[in-house]
């Protein structure tokens, strides 16, 4: 039975939209070629790479909105389209390569009527390489104003929902619009894409399971996701009900790009604790592996577009506009502020800090004035509404207090400010104050340092002739805040320190902030917005390399669905193929795993059943067969199990202990016997199990091993890695290993692995004149990767012969050493009863030494 909270996405991931009212759906656009073809509709369930005709690269850059702005025509008639010119999305193309084509997909920000789509879609294809996705307002207004803002923005800002009247409860209606939208995206993108030759790249916390709707149609394509907000920490982000489906629809992705280090720890930090995932540094990039695919984490705060600031430097009303500001504060201070209307950007904290300030520091009063440009709101809700007043009333109360004829102390712009305005408040501004409590990035501080740079080959002024320096007071919050490392970083919630903080950048030396200044602009001038493209775009590629020379799978329902990705050589194992070499042979090695492999890892009671026993027992009554069960299980649980296979071979404690037939004594492989080294490590251990809740101490007859897969994720892998050092120190003079696993440390005698003993059993077997020219091994764990890697090293050695049929073969599709796979347990034991049908049953046959 389907769990409820896949009910419903079950439905929209196939397409139905039963509560969301979504008008018929029209046809699609055309494929995009390059050369004449015919593309056929493609259904919802196709699970195949569908190729298109194209020659070169070509990049797909997807988000909530596309870089153009619609106006509608004379007489509300018609649509008039250009460029915006301030979106992010068109400025990184400058970081792409010359002759790489670009195509966005997105919405408009315009309501364009039904009849009106299918022209307008051509047009902003035409002339724009634009493809629109028209979101039915219902939908639109759910996905948008519901979902994103009123759930992924403030709990990705660090605002909880503790009432439904400050964030609003979580409302599965708002998550199935989410969901909607995301596949309403998808199709616009599955109509143009060439899956062989296209880049994917999406953009922002509004398509975060687009990438699980993309891969489950196409499961090698190309595919990088930046997020330009925050990522909270797991503490906050594991209380989003929905929060494992956008985890494991991020997943989807091969390249997962975030501002900062925070950011990225954050998303790591949840995929370990809530999908048990574990993240590898290699070579300065860091990977994380995802059922044999490595998902890219991507680390790269974005920069601003060098050229498009200073071309507005160059204009001559900024210049006018400059000098006018020049004699509106002649002889004033400024500090300037530029930010949104929201809740997180701390305007009023900053208003605050303005009014301690002058509190505080009174040869400032007449002097200092706080500039503070409001962009309109984004969003709506109440707590806008009351943040607002809140303004508004520290304004009055600030400029009541200690204005003067002449002089005002705080200028309050609530309107929309154009680029050039901006700039010329810029160049005036001493210094600029960012207070905002959490931001995913923030350029103004960029903005702010160019401009008060200046553009090379200007008309000189006595602003320009001097000495170029600049202040920056920024919040230790905001995703710019590392990367300025001359800025004075603040806590925005401490207002006396904000205001002593802005009290030293505009009292400080004017060399400190020519230094200051300085190395700002080195930093911002050479990381542009084409720096940062570049850079994800060739992490895309490195990434990427291997995608069509690995086989993939596509396996789940839902956003359970991931994609299983395994070299081409690895394959499953043919049942008629095996037989007919294993009839063909002479002298056969088998080595089955238990656990997992003869005996489901779920099953409860492991005692074989009595099918599995004649069927072990068929085997190993044949001559020419060798067979061994090779396990980690202690030889008394394993010698009870399988008592009634008085010929089979039991390794156990994963080669320990060896016995070749119920009637030889077990042998002890280990190199010494010497068992003191218990006595120091079994105390270290309790030391950690103690401290750890959650853990536990397993002992063995030959090994120890601390397992600590119930105890928290973080905690739990931090203790495990002091363990290992602090035992690897005690146990340096022992002969013992000290190995780390899969939630468990483990100490038990040097040289003892399932390879070792499986390579024992091929040389014991050559020296007897039985070398094998059948080897099947079988087994579903790490453990087992030693014996199919001892296969590689004996036909090396020439303990066995490489053109003999040796098929090592692993339980379930994942990456393996081995080159074979069978799905489950079920399937072992058919192709090993194939095999016992197969065999030549001796009464004299059985295993020797």
């Amino acid at each position: 039975m389907v769990s409820r909270s896949y009910t419903n996405l079950l439905d929209l991931a196939s397409g139905n939209f039963p509560a969301m009212g979504q008008p018929r759906e029209r046809k699609q656009l055309p494929r995009v070629m390059t050369v004449p073809g015919v593309i056929s509709e493609l259904d919802d369930d196709a699970a195949s790479d569908v190729p298109s005709s194209v020659v070169q690269d070509r990049m797909i850059i997807v988000a909530n909105q596309l870089p153009v702005k619609a106006k509608r025509g004379p007489d509300n008639k018609g649509w008039s389209f250009s460029w915006d010119e301030d979106s992010l999305l068109l400025h990184l193309k400058d970081g792409l390569p010359e002759d790489m084509e670009v195509l966005y997909v997105g919405s408009l920000r315009a309501d364009v009527d039904l009849s009106e789509q299918d022209d307008v879609s051509q047009v902003l294809l035409d002339r724009f390489n634009c493809v629109p996705a028209f979101l039915p307002p219902d939908i639109l207004s759910k996905f948008y104003h519901g979902f994103c803002k009123q759930h992924l923005w403030p709990l990705f800002h660090y605002m909880l929902p503790f009432s439904g009247n400050h964030g609003g409860r979580f409302d599965r209606s708002l998550w199935e619009a989410y969901v909607a939208a995301n596949k309403i995206f998808s199709h616009k993108v599955i109509e143009v894409i060439n899956p062989e030759e296209d880049y994917v790249w999406i953009h922002d916390y509004h398509l975060m399971v687009l990438p699980t709707f993309l891969r489950r149609r196409f499961n090698a394509l190309r595919m990088g996701f930046f997020l330009h907000c925050p990522f909270p920490s797991s503490e906050i982000y594991r209380t989003l009900p929905v929060r494992e489906e956008i985890l494991k629809a991020l997943l989807n992705s091969d390249l997962i790009g975030f501002h900062t280090f925070d950011y990225a720890r954050h998303f790591l930090s949840c995929c370990s604790r809530m999908l048990g995932l574990e993240y590898q540094s290699k070579r300065g990039y860091i990977g994380m592996e995802y059922y044999g695919r490595t998902v890219g984490i991507k680390i790269m705060p974005v920069g601003i577009h060098m050229g498009q600031i200073e071309s507005v430097l160059k204009l001559a009303d900024k210049e006018w506009r400059v000098g006018e500001l020049k004699r509106q504060f002649e002889g004033k201070t400024v500090l300037l502020g530029v930010d949104d209307m929201d809740i997180f950007k701390g305007v009023n904290l900053k208003l605050l800090a303005m009014e301690q300030l002058l509190k505080q520091h009174q040869k400032w009063r007449g002097r200092a004035v706080l500039v503070q440009i409001t962009n309109p709101a984004r969003r709506r809700g109440r707590d806008l509404e009351e943040l607002q007043a809140e303004i508004q009333e520290s304004c009055r109360r600030i400029n009541e207090t200690f204005g003067r004829p002449g002089y005002e102390p705080v200028v309050f712009i609530d309107r929309p400010v154009s680029l050039s305005e901006k700039a010329a408040y810029f160049t005036i501004a001493e210094c600029v104050v960012v207070a905002a409590v959490r931001d995913g990035m923030n350029l103004t501080p960029y903005e702010y340092v160019v401009c008060r740079q200046g553009v090379s080959g200007s008309e000189p002024s006595a602003e320009s002739s001097g000495p170029k320096k600049s202040m920056l007071v920024v919040s230790e919050f905001i995703g710019c805040s590392p990367s300025l490392s001359g800025a004075i970083r603040v806590n925005p919630w401490n207002i006396e320190a904000t205001a002593e903080a802005m009290n030293e950048a505009i009292s400080i030396a004017d060399s400190e902030k020519q230094l200051r200044h300085e190395k700002h602009y080195r930093y911002v001038s050479t990381h542009d917005v084409a720096y940062w493209s570049r850079s994800f775009y060739q992490d895309m590629e490195r990434t990427c390399k291997d995608h069509f020379i690995r086989r993939c799978w596509g396996i789940g329902l839902s956003f359970g669905f991931r994609v299983v990705a395994l070299d081409c050589n690895f394959k499953k194992l043919n049942i008629d193929h095996i037989e007919s070499a294993y009839i063909k042979s002479k002298k056969r090695a088998i080595l089955l795993d238990y656990d997992g492999t003869v005996m489901p890892q779920t099953s409860i009671n492991k005692t074989p059943s009595s099918e599995i026993i004649s069927m072990i027992n068929t085997l190993c009554s044949d001559v020419k067969n060798t067979v061994f069960v090779v396990s980690g299980r202690g030889r008394d649980s394993l010698g009870k199990w399988l008592a009634p296979c008085k010929k089979l071979g039991i390794a156990s404690e994963h080669g320990y202990f060896v016995r070749w037939s119920a009637d030889d004594d077990w042998e002890i492989c280990g190199q010494s016997s010497d068992f003191g080294w218990i006595q120091i490590a079994e105390p270290v251990m309790k030391l950690y199990t103690e401290a750890t809740d959650g853990s536990s101490i397993e002992t063995k007859e030959s090994a120890l091993v601390w397992h600590h897969r119930d105890a928290d994720p973080g905690f739990g892998a931090a203790q495990a890695k002091e363990m290992l050092d602090h035992l690897e120190s005690v146990l340096a003079n022992e002969p013992v290993a000290v190995k780390s696993g899969q939630f468990i440390v483990e100490v038990k005698p040097q040289g003892i692995s399932k390879g070792s003993v499986a390579e024992k059993i091929f040389t014991s077997m050559a020296e007897s004149g039985r070398q094998a020219d059948f080897v099947l091994c079988i087994g579903d764990d790490r453990s087992d990767e030693d014996m199919f890697e001892s296969i590689d090293n004996a036909i090396a050695s020439g303990i066995l012969n490489s053109s003999k049929s040796v098929f090592a073969c692993t339980v379930g599709q994942k990456p393996s050493k081995a080159k074979y796979y069978l799905d489950d347990t079920a399937d072992v034991i058919s192709m090993l009863e194939t095999l016992a049908e197969a065999s030549d049953p001796s009464p004299s046959a059985g295993n020797s030494p």
